[in-house]
């Protein structure tokens, strides 16, 4: 019991001083939006070069990035025809189906919930979705085929860097070369990297207002995104245990299929309605995320 309070507590009181700083206005808008471009653009690439330089790649690793592309690529095929044939006239709404909000939750979660694990197990799957989100998925989300505004977003990215040094690092063997220096390395990512966590999740919680959500309306959008999430893991779990001989730790791909869709998907809504569907729905599935991660700390305790 002590276990599970201890993972579980951290996140509910980040989440519920988050909500506080909102309603007593101890933070403005530009206050919080402030506090996810630090953790973005700063801490995080931390937390990401760390995980990726400690990754092991093997030609069997490789495998497991590229499933998650192709699953997340099913996935979106999947909202597709759920949205289609559900009548609903929303553009956006099928990309709710796939991807995973990783880098603003995942990563945090995960050493939550994983003490003494290498986020590295994490990281080689990220690797796959990250790679769907800032390629395909996100020149689908804008609706044009601009392929250079893409690139420079990419070639910009802190984030992207981050994984692009880090797997340098890590699959050249660099990292485990530098010797002693390796631990002035490891202490600098991780002295960067600690305050991703709480940053993150007081920013998530100040954005979840529960009371605006029409849960008619949204029950909907979550249920397809639950019923095709449960699909890949169904899939990736028999994969691993049939085909990969295991090498896919499965708690990682548990928590990374219960994560919300990427949170910048409201931001390509064509109009105010729609924008705000879609925020309801991702502010149910951050909710639904907290729930389930509550449920597996139990499981895993």
């Amino acid at each position: 019991m002590i276990s599970v309070i201890s993972t579980v507590l951290p996140v509910f009181l980040a989440l519920a001083l988050g909500m506080l700083c909102r309603s007593r206005r101890l933070l403005t808008r530009e206050g919080v939006d402030g506090l996810k471009t630090v953790a973005i653009n700063l801490t995080l690439p931390f937390v990401l070069f760390d995980a990726f330089a400690k990754a092991e790649y093997t030609l069997q690793a490789l495998v497991q990035p590229l499933l998650v592309f192709v699953a997340c690529c099913g996935a979106l095929g999947l909202g597709m025809l759920v949205i289609r044939f559900s009548g609903s006239k929303s553009r956006l709404a099928p990309f709710l189906a796939s991807g995973f909000e990783a880098g603003m939750l995942g990563y945090a979660l995960f050493v939550m919930l994983f003490p003494g694990v290498s986020t590295a197990k994490f990281a080689i799957l990220d690797l796959g979705q990250t790679l769907f989100v800032f390629t395909l998925y996100k020149v689908l989300l804008s609706g044009k085929r601009d392929f250079r505004a893409v690139g420079r977003d990419m070639v910009t990215s802190p984030v992207l860097w981050a994984v692009f040094l880090g797997v340098v690092v890590g699959a050249t063997g660099l990292y485990a070369s530098l010797g002693p220096w390796g631990g002035v390395v490891e202490s600098v990512t991780g002295f960067m990297a600690a305050p991703t966590g709480v940053i993150i999740l007081l920013s998530v919680g100040y954005d979840l207002v529960l009371r605006d959500i029409p849960w008619k309306q949204t029950g909907g959008l979550v249920a397809m995104r639950l019923g095709v999430m449960a699909l890949m893991l169904a899939v990736i779990v028999g994969l691993n245990r049939t085909v990969l001989g295991g090498m896919i730790f499965e708690g990682a791909a548990v928590l990374m299929l219960i994560l919300p869709p990427p949170y910048v998907i409201p931001v390509f809504a064509d109009e105010p309605a729609e924008r705000g569907q879609i925020s309801s729905a991702l502010s149910a599935l951050t909710l639904v995320t907290v729930v389930l991660f509550a449920l597996l700390s139990v499981a895993r305790g």
